[in-house]
């Protein structure tokens, strides 16, 4: 009779062994993946695909501050995770939060592109893609020819840390020291659209 409960016992251990020990492991995986921002469903090729610009990096003499400091996303052009605030820090910046399925964004996005391209880099340009999944993310912009750098963040910190409505798309204008200066929520309707608002909110002429 003991030899029963002690095969019973033995085979229950190493069914619980099976069971938790590779579950553990993959969500280990998946948490850190959310907690970058990123998918790791997204191969190399659809990215070199989308030809997006790089992401911005860090400048040592920028300290981050303000509402968009410690929020860690991944980039959309290499997949890496990157501060936002810290890579923003320095410089006035438009934050643009899109997704995939958003029509108003697909009108604004070439628009925004425009914008860019007449900054010349007097104010950082970088859309926000608030939706998990980034392979349509990527394909969206490919189709668009939307090259501006981007970052993923399905989780959408961004949007709760600057205090953002659940809509889209809107555009968060950040000036150099990491404070918001400005929440729109609304799609712009062209590049001069867009320097109307960056002048009257950051200063920056474009």
């Amino acid at each position: 009779m003991a030899w029963r409960w002690t095969l019973a016992v033995l085979i229950a251990v190493v069914a619980l062994a099976v069971a938790i020990w590779p579950r553990g492991e993959r969500d280990a995986r998946t948490n850190t993946t959310a907690a970058q921002g990123g998918s790791a469903a997204v191969s190399e090729g659809q990215r070199a695909a989308a030809a997006l610009a790089d992401c911005p990096r860090a400048e040592s003499p920028a300290p981050a501050s303000g509402p968009l400091s410690g929020i860690t996303v991944g980039c959309l052009a290499d997949g890496r995770p990157m501060d936002l605030g810290s890579a923003l820090a320095g410089r006035p910046a438009l934050v643009n939060l899109w997704a995939y399925w958003c029509q108003p964004c697909a009108r604004e996005l070439p628009a925004l592109q425009q914008f860019a391209a007449r900054a010349s880099g007097a104010v950082t340009v970088l859309t926000v893609h608030s939706d998990p999944d980034e392979a349509k993310a990527l394909a969206r912009l490919a189709d668009l020819n939307v090259h501006l750098p981007g970052v993923e963040d399905g989780a959408e910190r961004v949007r709760t840390a600057v205090g953002a409505p659940p809509v889209l798309p809107v555009s968060v204008l950040v000036r150099p020291d990491g404070s918001i200066a400005k929440v729109l929520v609304r799609p712009f309707d062209s590049a001069d659209d867009i320097a109307a608002a960056v002048a009257g909110e950051l200063g920056v002429a474009a």
